[in-house]
């Protein structure tokens, strides 16, 4: 069978984006891992199936390039919504995930903005083996310790650090994500306070890896660095790719704000 598809970008974070909502094409975790693969597929670092939705715009399926599905992605989300407003001229669409509703908007900037829900802030809610103090974690490795946890859709933790450069996230970020006290693996983000109202972070992707810029997890950085009293409730996430606008508002809800970007669409046979 071959496909079409597009590949989007959000702050450097890729996808390939697959449309479902006429007929499955049968998408299975190893089909995924082969288009993600960066030599022998398309390669990204999430492929994305789009689909039908009853009372949402679509469906959106969230699949690592190890096969094993994600709960939600803000980069993806806003190339999501970027597809819809190209394709029906509208600024407000529900695109639905296995983790909830996300409402997305098209903005006049040509930016998107995503409001990401509550963050669940529980130990069973992230969800962790033990219960546990999730602005401080029984967790350490190498020169990482005590990181704070969040979920946003996927399970985050994050390590607050002076130097980030100094951090070998590539090492660490495998034994981190496997840990224990994570039954469903984590992201593992570690970020340094640059101000008040600007972080710099890097993620460790749970079955993806290092990526240029994850949205959830600078929504987990910022929950996370609001409640440790590092700053406001709303700051600049600066990652590898870009910058992000993050803000945790009063009504509990995460909004994330940022760019996206069609690079190419081709067609592809599926292995």
């Amino acid at each position: 069978m071959r496909a079409r598809f597009t590949k989007m970008q959000g702050c450097g974070n890729d996808f390939v984006v697959l449309d479902e909502r006429a007929a499955p094409l049968g998408l299975t975790p190893s089909r995924a891992a082969a288009l993600a693969d960066r030599r022998l597929g398309v390669g990204c670092d999430q492929v994305i199936a789009l689909g039908p939705a009853a009372g949402a715009d679509v469906a959106m399926r969230i699949l690592n390039p190890d096969g094993s599905e994600a709960g939600a992605c803000g980069n993806a989300t806003r190339c999501v919504a970027l597809l819809l407003a190209t394709e029906t001229g509208r600024s407000h669409f529900t695109i639905r995930t296995i983790a909830g509703d996300l409402a997305a908007e098209a903005l006049p900037n040509g930016h998107f903005s995503v409001d990401m829900g509550a963050p669940r802030l529980e130990w069973n809610q992230i969800p962790l083996a033990i219960a546990a103090d999730t602005q401080h974690l029984p967790l350490a490795a190498g020169p990482l310790a005590g990181p704070a946890a969040a979920s946003m859709g996927n399970p985050h933790a994050t390590f607050f650090v002076p130097d980030l450069a100094a951090i070998p996230l590539e090492t660490l970020g495998p034994r981190l994500e496997h840990d224990p006290i994570f039954p469903e693996r984590a992201n593992i983000g570690v970020a340094q306070v640059l101000g008040p109202d600007r972080l710099r972070l890097r993620v460790w992707e749970r079955g993806a890896g290092l990526t240029l810029a994850c949205g959830s997890g600078a929504c987990a950085a910022l929950v996370n660095a609001h409640r440790r009293g590092l700053t406001g409730r709303a700051a600049q996430v600066v990652l590898d790719g870009g910058v992000l606008e993050i803000a945790w508002g009063a009504d509990g809800h995460v909004r994330m704000t940022g760019p996206a970007a069609i690079a190419f669409e081709g067609e592809i046979a599926l292995p």
